[in-house]
Formats: C-alpha cells, structure tokens, sequence
C-alpha cells in the first residue's frame, strides 16, 4: 500500500519571504545585512537578489505569475528506480557504508 503524495500548495512569495526569513533565522544568517542597493565595488548581491534567487530555489521560477517548481518540489517528486517504492526501500537500507555492509553481511553480490 503506497501513501498517497499530497500535491503542492502554491504560495506567494510574501509568505516565500517569511519561510526564508525564519529558516536563515534559525541558523543565524540575516539577510538585511545585504546592502538595498547596488554595490559594483564589492560585487554582494542586494536583499531583493537573494531573496529572488532563494525563491527560485524554493519554488521554481516565476513565469506568467506562476511558480513552477523548485528544487525541493523536484526532490519530493522524485522516486526510486524500482518497480514499486516499497521494493526500492527495501533494496537500498540506510547504512553509512552499503558495499561493505553488504559484503560483509553476506549479500554480496548485490542483486539489482
């Protein structure tokens, strides 16, 4: 049984804004230390460019008013290549080191 993926919600860059603020918040990075303006003798982006570029990231690129996606929705998306995601799960288990584990766990060669 497969746990269905709940689609994405759409979200304004406003509230974009706010999840960016919080998130560089919490690890201790403020982005209003970034000048408002232009600075061709440094060469550091302004607020306005690092939030843009994070909200790319984040929720794809603007076009016709409309994000299409970032990074992180192209990463839930993604899925093992397996005939089922439980059989992919069970293929890969978590371990630091998987080639050694699995020689040394007797499940060498590893079948694909």
């Amino acid at each position: 049984m497969t746990t269905p993926v709940p689609e994405p919600v759409a979200v304004g860059d406003a509230e974009l804004d706010t999840l960016i603020r919080t998130r560089l918040a919490l690890v201790g990075v403020d982005l209003t230390q970034l000048p408002t303006e232009p600075d061709p003798a440094t060469g550091s982006p302004t607020q306005a460019q690092a939030y843009a570029s994070l909200r790319t990231f984040l929720a794809g690129p603007l076009v016709d008013g409309v994000r299409q996606g970032g990074a992180l929705q192209a990463l839930a998306r993604w899925t093992p290549p397996a005939p089922s995601p439980e059989l992919a799960q069970q293929e890969a288990a978590p371990s630091l080191y998987p080639s050694i584990t699995a020689a040394w766990t007797e499940q060498w060669p590893v079948r694909r």
